[in-house]
């Protein structure tokens, strides 16, 4: 996976909690540099942790099925970016100002879920995981923080968006995996 597509799979993935963020910059009202820091933290991490962990749960089953691998990785990508759009679509969601340990830790968790999945495809491509979890974590520390200004500036007038272009930009990316195994793409 070269760096650009790991950008683009990175900040398709933040989307969830760039959306969020923006809705909490937008219940702060008045926010500080540690509000934008606390929700990067709490994003990042998990955005380079779940991928961590599900890379070490795909490494156990990468072998056994690794002929169709690209159609796993596909698959995942496709599910995960189609719930995005779907989201897109659907009623917004209400997220508090609330930035204490439970709340943060919640959202981070819903946040980071798919990012599980997506380290399960790293295992498949034999992506090399910590440079990848790494990039991930910093990409998304900082739209995070973005998204909790952009909230507090804007409101959440760009949070469908954003989960839309996210889901979309992880679609593409299974389209192209699985024509890169089937050998359409070289």
């Amino acid at each position: 996976m070269s760096l650009i597509e790991l950008f683009i799979l990175a900040v398709g993935l933040s989307m969830d909690a760039f959306a969020v963020s923006v809705c909490k910059g937008l219940s702060l009202g008045k926010i500080k540099a540690k509000h934008m820091c606390i929700a990067g933290a709490w994003f990042g991490g998990f955005q380079a942790l779940m991928p961590l962990i599900g890379y070490f749960l795909g490494s156990f089953f990468a072998g056994m099925i690794e002929q169709y691998d690209h159609w796993v990785a596909f698959a995942l990508l496709a599910l995960i970016g189609g719930n995005m759009i779907k989201e897109s679509f659907g009623k917004d969601e209400e997220v508090d100002s609330a930035m204490d340990v439970k709340s943060m830790l919640l959202l981070a968790i819903a946040t980071s879920i798919d990012a599980l999945a997506v380290g399960v495809t790293f295992a498949f491509l034999q992506v090399q995981i910590v440079p990848a979890v790494s990039f991930i974590g910093v990409v998304t520390f900082v739209l995070s923080a973005i998204g909790v200004k952009i909230g507090s500036l804007f409101g959440t007038k760009y949070k469908s968006k954003a989960e839309l272009v996210g889901g979309i930009v992880l679609v593409l990316i299974g389209i192209k995996i699985l024509l890169e195994g089937i050998g359409v793409i070289g």
